[in-house]
């Protein structure tokens, strides 16, 4: 696979789309478009806050919108009620500008169900290891619970897109509903073993200085990775 068939871009709710809503501003997330440049098909990754304004983004770039995944449940990532605290808009809102199926963790799918309006049937849900295919490009879908069950990272093309489940510099809570620290440890110990240092990691939020970082450095620099057993992963990060 070349890099210029590969469609690739992180947007920042709150500045790229989204940019008059101060929610979006506050909580920083990113959002992700992948696809292939020679058919023009493109999924969003975790579409909340803005979905036209999304779609508005992927059509000036010549691509075509043409399903969506979700990393996990939380409000931020996939719309619904953010602790009571303010609505946000995400796959619901998405399905009324176009029909496309939506990609999920299986396990996710009752805490979808629930946190927003969309049914299961608007859902397709999928085990670890399962690949989308978005024209001819495959994203390998790694299941990664700890910060929620379904939490789900995606690899494509040497891009790990990690949702809250490892950031450049921390990780997601393990304190929040359906949370797990040991399942958490296990994850990124265990699970994304698989990915390689020289994969780049793109984070749900910009919670550090820079947008992404190599594995490598990740693996390097990160404090989660620091702790040699889970006992001692428990004592420094569970809660």
């Amino acid at each position: 696979m070349t890099e210029s068939r590969l469609y690739f871009r992180q947007l920042l709710a709150g500045l790229d789309v989204a940019e008059h809503d101060p929610v979006a501003q506050q909580m920083v997330n990113f959002i992700y478009l992948i696809g292939d440049r020679e058919t023009g098909e493109a999924v969003i990754v975790d579409p909340a806050y803005d979905p036209a304004g999304i779609i508005g983004v992927a059509e000036a770039d010549g691509m075509k919108v043409v399903g969506a995944l979700g990393t996990h449940y939380h409000a931020d990532h996939v719309g619904g009620s953010l602790g009571g605290m303010a609505e946000i808009v995400g796959i619901a809102e998405l399905l009324n500008e176009v029909q496309v199926p939506i990609h999920v963790q299986a396990d996710e799918i009752p805490w979808i169900t629930r946190t927003t309006t969309v049914t299961e049937a608007d859902l397709v849900g999928h085990a670890s290891g399962d690949t989308v295919m978005v024209g001819e490009i495959p994203i390998t879908l790694i299941h990664t619970p700890g910060h929620t069950p379904g939490s789900q990272c995606f690899l494509v093309d040497g891009k790990l897109v990690a949702g809250d489940t490892l950031f450049l510099d921390g990780c997601g809570r393990t304190d929040l509903p359906g949370s797990d620290p040991e399942q958490m440890y296990y994850s990124l110990t265990q699970r994304l073993a698989e990915v390689p240092d020289d994969a780049v990691l793109f984070p749900g939020h910009l919670y550090s200085e820079k947008p992404s970082a190599s594995m490598a450095e990740t693996r390097s620099r990160n404090v989660v990775f620091r702790p040699q057993s889970l006992d001692q992963w428990l004592m420094m990060f569970g809660r």
